[in-house]
């Protein structure tokens, strides 16, 4: 009882900070309460030791010519990007309703469309790259819904306010999971669309290229793009200079093959995107441990 008290606790804590910084903000228009909770989170990416500690492990690995002011600077860029990127999660319902916002390009919309179009779903993969919602909030602006796969926060209290964001963007959200494995199985062969995020460590994945180095990853979206003949497009929200609106790009599908080459296929988009524009990454993922 004590150690279930003392972790409800330390949840709390750990939550302070942000419920803070979202209810002094509140009365303000959207974007200045974004701006102002990615200052934080940009100030916190900077001078908090430990964050800064393990994003900079990780540049390193990347970019070990990067300056340690570089670095820096990077860092704070980072958690501004990051802390814009929470606060339009957590509100996704406005979000999706700046349409004015996104600016779409790619190929890939008019395949997922066509797919939709034959009664067939479609998987979309991306990564914590720029703002990830922003993609969902294109295709609902075209008719359409995707659902989402996500891994759920061990904090209660960020975890309420994550799932209830993403759930505004578009159903079924699935946690990561053999029940969730068998109702996003179920999704797309009715023809639903589900997005995934690729880029996060997989223990039981394939250790593939990924920014030049090894990293642990699922093949289970390629795996599922053959097995029912399914278009599986790499999708991006890439933030611009403004920080308040969106090139949201649908490149190819990727070519089908086999899981390990799709899957390599997609690594190397995304690295080529995160190289063009790294502080738009969530660098604090753990992406190459245990690989």
């Amino acid at each position: 009882m004590l150690t279930t008290t003392v972790k409800s606790l330390v949840q709390s804590l750990r939550y302070l900070p942000l419920w803070s910084a979202l209810t002094a903000s509140r009365g303000r228009s959207f974007d200045l309460r974004s701006r102002r909770l990615g200052s934080a989170v940009g100030f916190v990416l900077r001078y908090f030791p430990p964050a800064r500690w393990r994003f900079e492990r990780e540049v390193q690995r990347v970019f070990p010519q990067m300056r340690r002011g570089e670095r820096l600077q990077m860092a704070r860029d980072m958690g501004r990007q990051m802390g814009r990127t929470l606060f339009e999660i957590y509100h996704v319902a406005e979000f999706q309703t700046r349409t004015e916002k996104f600016h779409t390009s790619g190929p890939g919309l008019a395949a997922l469309m066509e797919a939709q179009a034959a009664g067939k779903g479609a998987i979309i993969v991306s990564g914590h790259f720029g703002q990830w919602e922003a993609v969902r909030a294109v295709i609902k602006q075209h008719g359409m819904e995707s659902g989402a796969v996500y891994r759920p926060n061990r904090n209660r209290h960020y975890q309420r306010r994550l799932l209830a964001g993403i759930e505004a963007g578009g159903q079924p959200i699935l946690a990561t999971g053999r029940v969730g494995t068998k109702a996003l199985v179920r999704h797309l062969r009715s023809g639903g669309i589900m997005a995934i995020l690729l880029d996060e460590k997989y223990a039981e994945g394939a250790p593939l290229p990924f920014l030049g180095h090894d990293a642990l990853t699922s093949l289970s979206a390629a795996q599922l793009a053959l097995k029912y003949d399914l278009p599986m497009i790499p999708a991006y929200g890439i933030r611009a200079a403004d920080g308040d609106s969106f090139q949201v790009v649908f490149e190819e599908p990727i070519a089908p093959s086999d899981s390990v080459t799709m899957t390599r296929a997609f690594n190397d988009s995304l690295s080529a995107r995160i190289r063009k524009d790294p502080a738009q990454w969530y660098w604090l993922l753990r992406r190459w441990d245990g690989a």
